[in-house]
């Protein structure tokens, strides 16, 4: 009986990813509990206060004009992490059992020291710039509002996204990553989309940030997920 009762209480209680907003990942695009799909563009940093007034002017100048040419939303999201050396320094802990010369093992250990306790008081963070592409069918102006409409008027179509639909939104969502990451690279910017494996270990380290220090994400084909 309290077996059955702890199963119970247990169903009772909802799974995390009914909180996400977030259906699935795949082809390199997240696609929403909504219908609606994402791209998502990690890219490089600018050091504004380094240029010259000439070289600052061009850089506003083809911002607002990259701003000018947008007929959709975008969001950027600034992601703030300490910096994770562990790897290094399981490198050099390495090159330290390694080393058969006495004095550079020892110089090894003090830089190793060195590096762990100026990253542990100095609390370096690293950051990485994101851009996030929406695509919403309501906003494909190349269509008419009741064509429109029509894909996202039926929620258990939509949700699911058979294969043909997704491929359609697909594409309008790489034609505007396209036209964004061009607009980007006019600034002096550098632009990557990230690939599915990409995706799954950025919201992997958003949702669990202590975790993914710990417990970095497997490869993509030896997670097992639901269908």
């Amino acid at each position: 009986m309290k077996n059955k009762k702890a199963e119970k209480k247990r169903k009772k209680i909802p799974a995390t990813k009914q909180h996400l907003m977030i259906n699935e990942v795949k082809e390199d695009t997240v696609v929403m509990k909504d219908g609606t799909l994402r791209g998502v563009l990690m890219v490089s940093s600018i050091n504004f206060s380094l240029k010259n007034e000439d070289e600052q002017n061009a850089i506003i100048s083809s911002y607002v004009s990259f701003l000018n040419s947008l007929e959709y939303p975008l969001q950027i999201v600034i992601q703030s992490r300490s910096l994770n050396i562990s790897p290094y320094l399981a490198k050099l802990t390495k090159r330290e059992a390694e080393q058969t010369n006495e004095l550079l093992r020892v110089q090894i250990a003090d830089y190793r020291s060195f590096v762990a306790q100026l990253v542990e008081m100095s609390n370096i963070t690293s950051k990485t710039f994101y851009v996030v592409v929406p695509y919403d069918p309501l906003s494909n102006r190349s269509k008419t509002f009741w064509a429109r409409f029509g894909e996202v008027l039926n929620p258990a179509t939509t949700v699911k996204l058979k294969d043909k639909r997704f491929k359609t939104r697909k594409r309008d969502l790489d034609m505007r990553l396209r036209l964004v990451e061009s607009g980007l690279m006019g600034i002096g910017l550098e632009v990557v989309r990230l690939d599915t494996q990409s995706l799954i270990e950025m919201y992997y380290s958003t949702f669990n940030p202590d975790i993914a220090l710990s417990e970095p994400m497997p490869e993509l084909n030896k997670l097992q997920t639901e269908k």
